[in-house]
């Protein structure tokens, strides 16, 4: 705003920028902008067979076929190169939203190992006194826990759709499980860690139970 003030013989130019436009002159142009456009690519092994459609992804692969959803997530994604690469593409997202691109990219990277190698959990029949009896029934669908602490309780695990359990050959007291989708496959595993929790006494001194020992893909 320009304002011409006479005062007597003399003129007065004030030449003083409202607040608002003051603050913008002082602020960079680039730290008020979005990132345009973002993307993210993996690229799709050799033997596996990927679709996408309406951010849908299925994978086909030696040891079965895997569905995973993306509608929730405001990116675009498709396959690039006749096939062997997918990208993930994200507009005018701020620095925490783009992170959600790399996610995609991981968790299709562990459909591809699913259904490529199978995930395998280890767990160890941790005890001091009491020995953990452990039961494989329906085909390895289900474990049962006897004996934990002493208790006449029998805990009953039923696996999630598509993991099994099996008691290991080389080692005593210990379970694998294994699967081909690594999200149901580890919370299998966590349904039989917290089925043997130690109540109302001192988990420092009373360390029964079973623990995952590891965890990965199965090396063919």
């Amino acid at each position: 705003t320009v304002a011409i003030l006479a005062q007597g013989s003399s003129t007065k130019l004030n030449a003083t920028p409202p607040p608002l436009a003051a603050a913008l002159w002082s602020t960079p142009l680039f730290a008020k902008m979005r990132t345009l456009c973002q993307e993210e690519s993996i690229k799709v092994p050799k033997d596996v067979k990927i679709t996408i459609k309406s951010k849908m992804v299925e994978v086909t692969g030696k040891h079965g076929n895997l569905k995973r959803d993306f509608k929730h997530l405001p990116i675009e994604l498709y396959l690039s190169d006749n096939g062997k690469k997918v990208c993930a593409r994200m507009y005018f997202a701020k620095s925490k939203q783009l992170s959600m691109l790399r996610t995609v990219c991981s968790h299709i990277s562990n459909l591809f190992d699913g259904v490529m190698k199978k995930y395998e959990y280890r767990m160890r029949l941790v005890y001091a006194h009491f020995p953990i009896n452990a039961t494989i029934t329906n085909n390895g669908t289900t474990c049962e826990l006897r004996n934990f602490l002493g208790e006449k309780r029998v805990r009953v695990i039923n696996m999630l759709p598509g993991v099994k359990v099996e008691k290991s050959a080389q080692t005593k007291d210990e379970l694998v499980i294994t699967g081909t989708d690594i999200d149901l496959t580890s919370r299998s595993a966590a349904l039989i860690r917290q089925s043997c929790l130690v109540k109302n006494k001192d988990i420092r001194k009373f360390l029964d139970g079973v623990y995952v020992s590891s965890h990965g893909t199965i090396e063919d």
